[in-house]
């Protein structure tokens, strides 16, 4: 596969998981400040963009962050700007992709253009973004061959959730009233039915973080997404190897994906913002192996998004 049309599916995954879940950490952030009137704003504001990796001043003003995330095309950080990269990723590949598959983002992307976010109070343009985004990748996994081109989405894909379910798990971890927090990022996750099917009405901290870490039936866990990871990485490199693995990615995100589920599980709050911004590092270095070993040569995508 050229690699130019194998950097651009992996792109493809990344951008559109980077713009789902930027509006699930914006929709657990809102829920924050409704349930607790006393939070500061100005607090709530910096820990959210802390959270993005986005650097802030004494002059961020906490109406700004929010249209900021969401709408701002300028903000590397933001929804539009993570749907635009979408969009032309998926023209670079556009040979690559079925036609289902290419009317789902430029539809959304048109539609973003066209300014439907803004038509939208906040909390209904996050779930706009996430059922977007859902539709997207499920017309991937319908329509699309299942070789190596679709590896490369899955594999972006699985990478850019890691990532960003360490944030939603460092946003809950760090936040003053964390058993709210804890029941809104399973709730943002899609994780809360699955969750009291699980363990019962008993939402405790210890019980959440178990859960969005470790279960490995779960597609959001940690766990679960870095094994899909380890999978695709699997399947594009066919060869035999009887000692280790065969590249960089693969043993980083083994290593983190064993940190985890052979932790004790009472362990699991123990420095968990320490641990979750040691896994983002793993998956910027694991993000720059995939490049380094697949994409040589094809022009270097511009990463549009926070520091990690």
């Amino acid at each position: 596969m050229l690699s130019r049309i194998a950097e651009s599916l992996f792109w493809i995954g990344r951008y559109v998981e980077r713009a789902e879940d930027t509006a699930r950490l914006i929709d657990v952030n809102l829920q924050l400040r409704v349930e607790d009137p006393t939070t500061d704003p100005t607090a709530s504001a910096r820990s959210l963009l802390s959270v993005m990796g986005v650097q802030t001043d004494e002059h961020t003003s906490p109406a700004d962050v929010l249209p900021m995330l969401m709408h701002d095309p300028a903000a590397p950080t933001s929804i539009v700007s993570a749907i635009a990269g979408a969009r032309e990723s998926a023209r670079r590949a556009r040979e690559t992709l079925s036609v289902e598959m290419w009317e789902s983002i430029n539809t959304t992307h048109n539609s973003v253009q066209r300014g439907q976010l803004k038509r939208l109070r906040l909390p209904a343009a996050c779930t706009y973004v996430r059922e977007r985004s859902t539709v997207i990748a499920g017309t991937a996994d319908n329509t699309m061959v299942q070789d190596e081109g679709w590896q490369f989405l899955v594999l972006g894909r699985c990478i850019e959730r890691v990532d960003m379910s360490a944030r939603l798990v460092t946003l809950a971890a760090t936040s003053p009233t964390q058993k709210s927090a804890w029941s809104n990022v399973l709730r943002a996750c899609g994780a809360h039915h699955a969750f009291l099917r699980t363990y019962g009405a008993m939402t405790t901290d210890q019980k959440a973080a178990e859960f969005l870490l470790l279960d490995r039936l779960f597609p959001r866990s940690l766990v679960y997404t870095l094994n899909q990871a380890e999978k695709a990485l699997a399947s594009l490199d066919q060869r035999e190897h009887r000692i280790g693995q065969s590249g960089d990615a693969s043993r980083l995100l083994g290593r983190e994906r064993a940190g985890l589920e052979f932790r004790d599980p009472d362990d699991v709050l123990m420095a968990l913002p320490e641990r979750m911004t040691q896994l983002q590092q793993a998956c910027s270095t694991a993000s720059a192996a995939v490049a380094e070993r697949y994409f040589e040569g094809s022009t270097a995508a511009l990463w549009q998004g926070g520091e990690w």
